[in-house]
């Protein structure tokens, strides 16, 4: 038997950003690789450029272009030395072109072969592969609805759109083409059959150059919000063996059919019983920690020693245990996902959970990519224990920054369909409004306002008088709605009604309600108040009134570019309220902006290309007249 060929790969550019750039560059400094990153002037301090050995500029139109521009990340492979490329997920992690481009320069790919990403990684020519074939759009008819518009080209929720009224299609496919062209370079969409309340269900593979393709057994990921995965699990619970060795099965086949080599992923529709084939995502996942956990693999560390010519064992390891990743996001779910930007003063977790992220405390998020913060993962003997120990670290965990989605993934993972292993693709859609409507902790204000009362040295903190103190009153927003502090100063130091004030200092309150000792954490940063887990802004005593804006006002939820307005929407026009008045563009996804009421639209004051702050004035809705 010949012995296999190994190329030894010393240097590796990362053809990414972010979280998964960092990631993969831990795996090649415990390899003992250098490491090589591209940067958009948007990211020229951002953490992946400053955890690499080296980081070189890529030039673009735009900052989301640059790591589209498969040529000039070529060019500054060569120019830092590296002798290979890791693509990550997203942007050209599955344009053949750029895994031809990289070979001809006589780098080493670590990706499957560009024949098999053509193949598989545009998901009509994936369909018809595996026997499927896509709708024909301009034959759609209201007994196929609904339907899904998809990307050809890419993932992550991003080209996609429901369709349930065909009258919608239309502008579905154009909004679809225009998100899939500015996230993968490639607005080629397709139309398929959509199958509501099923459960989203993969299998990770790894296959060698010489024959050997691992099923690393199943992920479910069926908690997504806007076709974007949320939480993720491994294994998949709750599946019938019968039903994970067909899926393994299939997805073994899938990766021979097209002589795949590589980490892949194959993602299937499990509905009653049955699985559907979706696609074959010919790259890493966002969510391959779960399975790196379970089977005590580092899959990043396997890529590269395949891509060196190294034969896997007959076998993968014995799976051990279950592990579930939640990933953070910097957006509100209550506002429709908005994305928010903004410093991120502090992310810390406690001990016991992975964390993979491409942000550090200071660091800005910025309104160009994707919103999220990071990734944590646990790993238990048992999936409750596993759920009880990542909802215990996502609450006990430090966030000061932007709103985040960190109540919405306690509350998913402690509730009682997801607990039970009965959630499925429509979660979300059916529990948003409850697992968004929180009670805000009634004490948090008092806390913030006794911190920031020792914070400013106050004079009758540690002293008293004889005279009664009058009360101090301090007003901040919390959760949307103003609520007012008030305590007294006694020659006890400082009381409130209602609790015993335990402890104060700047940074650190504790007081006891109903006899319990509550210790509240304190921290701010300008106007934001952050205590505990509870977020607040402190009202000014005297408002600036040339920041008053006229009734029914629309304002920017997020900066972004207004990528087109609703036809025939004009100043005097009569609208709907919640009728689509425009769209913005921000972190590589389309927001559609409603009316807030019924009336008349007195004006507007977006245009199609122009670049809009958070808070800007977009249009105006006299309500209507009852």
């Amino acid at each position: 038997m010949t012995a296999p060929v190994i190329q030894t790969i010393d240097s590796v550019l990362v053809a990414n950003r972010g979280e998964i750039a960092c990631r993969i560059f831990r795996t090649c400094a415990d390899l003992g690789i250098r490491t090589v990153a591209v940067h958009s002037d948007a990211d020229a301090n951002a953490l992946h450029t400053r955890v690499a050995d080296k980081a070189v500029r890529v030039p673009g139109a735009a900052p989301a272009d640059t790591y589209l521009r498969g040529d000039l990340i070529v060019k500054a492979a060569l120019a830092a030395g590296a002798d290979a490329v890791h693509p990550g997920y997203g942007f050209l992690s599955e344009n053949p072109d750029f895994a031809r481009a990289v070979r001809d320069a006589g780098l080493v790919w670590i990706g499957p072969p560009p024949e098999a990403i053509e193949a598989m990684a545009s998901k009509t020519r994936a369909k018809q592969l595996m026997g499927l074939a896509p709708l024909d759009a301009a034959e759609v008819t209201e007994d196929d609805l609904p339907v899904l518009v998809k990307a050809a080209a890419g993932g992550g929720g991003r080209g996609m759109r429901v369709v349930r009224h065909l009258a919608d299609l239309p502008t579905a496919l154009e909004s679809a083409r225009a998100e899939a062209a500015s996230a993968f370079g490639d607005g080629e969409v397709f139309v398929e059959p959509y199958l509501e309340n099923g459960r989203h269900v993969e299998v990770q593979i790894l296959a060698d150059t010489h024959g050997t393709v691992w099923p690393l057994g199943t992920r479910d990921c069926s908690l997504q919000r806007r076709h974007q995965k949320v939480i993720e699990e491994a294994p998949a619970p709750a599946l019938p063996d019968a039903l994970t060795e067909e899926l393994h099965t299939l997805a073994v086949r899938a990766a021979r059919a097209v002589d795949y080599v590589g980490a892949g992923t194959v993602e299937f529709l499990v509905s009653a019983g049955r699985a559907h084939f979706l696609e074959m995502n010919t790259r890493l996942q966002v969510e391959h920690p779960v399975t790196e956990a379970v089977f005590g693999l580092d899959l990043v560390a396997e890529q590269i020693r395949v891509a060196e010519g190294h034969a896997l064992p007959a076998d993968p390891p014995p799976a051990r245990g279950h592990a579930i990743e939640a990933r953070l996001y910097a957006e509100d779910p209550a506002r429709d996902w908005a994305p928010q930007t903004g410093t991120l003063h502090r992310l810390a977790v406690p001990g016991g959970v992975r964390l993979d992220t491409g942000y550090e405390d200071g660091d800005t998020i910025g309104v160009h990519y994707d919103p999220m913060l990071a990734k944590l993962i646990a790993h238990a003997p048992t999936r409750a224990e596993a759920i009880r120990r990542l909802a215990g670290a996502l609450e006990r965990a430090t966030i000061h920054g932007p709103t985040t989605n960190r109540a919405l993934l306690v509350n998913s993972l402690r509730h009682e369909e997801f607990t039970t292993a009965r959630m499925d693709t429509g979660f979300y859609d059916r529990h948003l409004s409850a697992l968004t409507t929180g009670t805000p902790d009634p004490h948090a204000p008092l806390a913030a306002a006794l911190a920031d009362a020792a914070a400013g040295g106050h004079p009758r903190f540690g002293g008293w008088r004889n005279v009664p103190s009058q009360p101090q009153t301090k007003r901040y927003l919390m959760a949307g709605e103003e609520h007012e502090a008030r305590y007294r100063h006694t020659r006890n130091g400082p009381e409130a009604d209602g609790v015993r004030v335990v402890n104060v200092d700047p940074r650190c309150v504790v007081l006891e309600v109903d006899g319990v000792r509550r210790k509240f954490d304190v921290t701010r940063h300008g106007d934001r108040i952050y205590v505990n887990t509870t977020t607040l802004t402190a009202v000014p005593r005297f408002p600036d009134p040339t920041t008053q804006q006229p009734p029914g006002s629309l304002l920017a939820p997020m900066p972004g570019t207004v990528v087109r307005v609703a036809d025939h929407v004009k100043p005097g026009s009569a609208v709907e309220a919640g009728q689509p008045l425009l769209w913005l563009e921000a972190m590589k996804m389309e927001h559609k902006i409603t009316a807030p009421t019924t009336g008349t639209l007195t004006a507007l004051h977006a245009t199609p290309g122009q670049q809009v702050e958070m808070g800007a004035l977009l249009a105006v809705v006299e309500q209507q007249p009852t």
